[in-house]
């Protein structure tokens, strides 16, 4: 992991255990989870709102009443509007995303849930996605929530990666490995 990274993950870390446990103390844990799904897909569909979280040209006072105005739209609770503010006069919105994943990891913990990221040559479907989970969650003995993205290069199967375990039965990857075989020998 780059320093870098490390830093990002550290502040986010920090963030996230505050946030969580000032929630949790208030009993709201449910509309923190709202706010993190909220503000995850706001990331994700806004170019903007990306933009805004990790460049450094904007001035602290217009990150500060940007962030506001969004978490005040989207109708935030006080806590995540109050987080989001401190980040912005501290300069470290950049930190956003991995606030988000943390935050995701402390609420799944506290439901005994696990999430898998999967990746896949094409969509899965619901019944795919179901089947995929009890079988995980036979494996690892928790809930499993799947976290799916596509990638058309794998040409076929899947990689599966749930805390620091990987299953990898890509087509690309069997390809990769008959290569450096195939190299081995002649």
């Amino acid at each position: 992991m780059s320093e870098t990274a490390s830093i990002s993950s550290g502040i986010a870390g920090r963030y996230a255990t505050a946030v969580f446990e000032i929630a949790k103390d208030d009993k709201k844990l449910k509309n923190l989870e709202a706010d993190v799904a909220a503000l995850d897909g706001a990331l994700a569909e806004s170019a903007d709102l990306r933009s805004l979280v990790t460049s450094p040209v904007y001035s602290r006072e217009d990150m500060g009443a940007a962030i506001a105005a969004v978490a005040d739209k989207m109708k935030l609770t006080a806590t995540m509007k109050n987080t989001l503010a401190l980040m912005a006069t501290k300069r470290r919105l950049f930190v956003l995303p991995n606030l988000l994943a943390a935050l995701r990891g402390l609420l799944a913990d506290e439901k005994g849930e696990v999430t898998a990221e999967v990746v896949s040559a094409k969509a899965l479907t619901k019944a795919q996605s179901d089947k995929l989970a009890k079988t995980l969650k036979a494996q690892v003995g928790k809930d499993v929530n799947i976290q799916a993205t596509v990638d058309e290069s794998l040409i076929g199967g899947l990689i599966v990666k749930v805390g620091s375990k990987m299953i990898d039965t890509s087509i690309k990857s069997k390809l990769n490995a008959l290569q450096n075989t195939m190299k081995e020998v002649g």
